[in-house]
């Protein structure tokens, strides 16, 4: 099997893809009526500024962890350890991401619901898999710190969303 330079960056460039979409998004987007953008300060809805503080943790979180095990006197994650992130971003994470935005720009998003929670239960399977597997007897409090950045921040800011869509 061939090398893929790219394989030990994937769970980071996952880490960084729905922050920099949603950006982007933003952008190409912020005349659409849905989003609530306004041109006095704070010019976001409050969900907007919940989810970007707590996905900014969520992603500082990633970065640290990802670091703390390219540091060589730190543990090496193995191979299914790596695999097992990167389905939690990339089969859980991309898919919610389009999901969520979709249901954001629609007339009707409760038909994004099913879809939405189905993805959602995938996600909090797999990393939980990833906790429980690999994480839970091992990590030391460093390591806990950031896990916890990462999981908790990405639950607020898909909370803050959430409820942009289905409660504003």
């Amino acid at each position: 099997m061939k090398h893929n330079p790219l394989r030990p960056y994937l769970s980071l460039i996952l880490l960084f893809a729905p922050a920099l979409l949603f950006g982007v998004l933003m952008v190409l987007y912020w005349q659409h009526p849905k989003l609530g953008l306004v041109s006095k300060f704070p010019f976001v809805p409050w969900q907007f500024l919940l989810l970007s503080v707590a996905g900014a943790i969520a992603t500082t979180g990633g970065v640290l962890d990802w670091r703390y095990h390219r540091n060589p006197l730190n543990m090496k994650i193995p191979k299914k350890e790596r695999d097992a992130e990167a389905a939690a971003l990339g089969l859980g994470g991309l898919p919610m991401f389009i999901l969520m935005w979709l249901a954001m720009l629609s007339d009707t998003p409760t038909q994004y619901l099913i879809p939405i929670l189905v993805v959602l239960i995938y996600t909090v399977t797999a990393i939980c898999y990833d906790e429980f597997v690999f994480h839970i007897k091992r990590c030391g409090k460093t390591e806990h710190l950031y896990h916890r950045m990462l999981v908790f921040g990405n639950g607020i800011a898909w909370l803050s969303w959430v409820h942009f869509i289905f409660c504003a």
